[in-house]
């Protein structure tokens, strides 16, 4: 007797900002092309479809992700950030607004992979996590200083082809300014 064929997708639960959405799926479903194709969350981007851009960059349990190399199904029950979810109403989250303060953007294509990926980088290096420029990496050291060499090595995942590179570093700066001020207060 043969054994019976597996089955090729799954009835999955995302937490998408916030709210609950159930759907089967495909087992080879990205989970880039669930959120734009599935559920109509087209703020992320599809750019290189091989992780290589940052465009499609989410946040999967409060860390960034590339949602285009994530599969759908290993994202069951897993808490997704998406651009969309950021604001609070009307209320841009800081490191939206410092991009439009400071013209993190071109033409937009990358900016909410940016942005998903900005608010990662101020949260890891918050929490001590050094980057590949960070001169002192022992723990009593502490975070370096969130300076620009730190922000473009922290951000290089995520390209940007009219090079507004200038601008978001800034932007991420005012945005981990404006965090460090917030914890002070």
């Amino acid at each position: 007797m043969a054994p019976a064929p597996s089955s090729t997708s799954s009835d999955i639960t995302l937490h998408i900002n916030g709210e609950k959405h159930s759907l089967p799926v495909d087992h080879r479903t990205t989970l880039l092309d669930a959120l734009r194709e599935r559920l109509d969350l087209t703020g992320t981007k599809k750019g290189c479809d091989q992780g290589q851009c940052g465009a499609c960059t989410v946040l999967l349990d409060g860390r960034r992700a590339v949602s285009c190399l994530q599969l759908a199904v290993a994202a069951d029950g897993r808490e997704i950030t998406t651009v969309e979810g950021l604001a609070d109403g009307e209320r841009l989250h800081p490191v939206q607004q410092a991009f439009l303060d400071l013209d993190g953007y071109q033409c937009g294509y990358c900016t909410p992979g940016q942005i998903c990926s900005a608010i990662a980088v101020i949260e890891e290096h918050a929490a001590g996590w050094p980057s590949a420029v960070t001169g002192d990496i022992r723990p009593e050291a502490g975070p370096p200083p969130l300076s620009a060499e730190e922000i473009r090595e922290r951000m290089s995942g995520n390209l940007c082809r009219c090079g507004a590179y200038v601008s978001i570093v800034q932007a991420v700066a005012q945005a981990a300014e404006a965090k460090t001020g917030e914890a002070a207060a």
